[in-house]
């Protein structure tokens, strides 16, 4: 039970101005438009979604951050683009956790492995408190992945590749 309630507190302690301060109003813009020029690359969608503590209804029914993000990538569509390559990539700060959630089309081409390692250097960046640069690491690792898959070209007469999520991280 202390562990419950240790955990209660720290994820009602901490609210949308603990999340701002993590991702201040200039990392916000920065991100937006390092995951537009990414998107110009490919055909993925990419959502960065940084939440400062779990909704009391996940603490109750004792959910991980990553029945969390799973929920959140749903609830922000992440798995409903055309050729199924999205990416969602997830912060708790409550939990210091990270989880990276990718749609089948491209899942089906990385492996467990290179996700995991992936979040192991977000984690060293956030460990240290750069937010920037394990963002921004991520996001480049996660383009290459859709670039090294779902690449597009630049000419005139290539597929329209519509921007079908928001590129702006989703600040709770």
């Amino acid at each position: 039970m202390g562990h419950f309630l240790s955990r209660l507190f720290k994820h009602l302690w901490l609210d949308e101005d603990d999340t701002r301060r993590a991702i201040p109003p200039d990392l916000l813009k920065r991100l937006a438009q390092r995951v537009a020029a990414s998107e110009k690359r490919h055909s993925g969608e990419i959502r960065i979604c940084v939440e400062a503590g779990l909704p009391l209804s996940y603490l109750w029914r004792r959910a991980s951050p990553h029945d969390r993000a799973v929920s959140l990538f749903g609830k922000l569509r992440v798995w409903d683009t055309e050729q199924n390559n999205g990416v969602l990539i997830y912060l708790l700060l409550a939990d210091h956790a990270i989880e990276i959630v990718a749609d089948r089309g491209l899942s089906r081409h990385v492996s467990a492995a290179q996700w995991q390692a992936m979040v192991a250097r977000m984690a060293q960046a956030f460990r240290e408190k750069r937010y920037e640069d394990g963002l921004t690491q991520a996001l480049e690792e996660t383009s290459a992945l859709l670039m090294a898959h779902f690449a597009i070209d630049g000419r005139q007469d290539a597929p329209h590749n519509p921007n079908e999520l928001p590129d702006t991280p989703l600040l709770q």
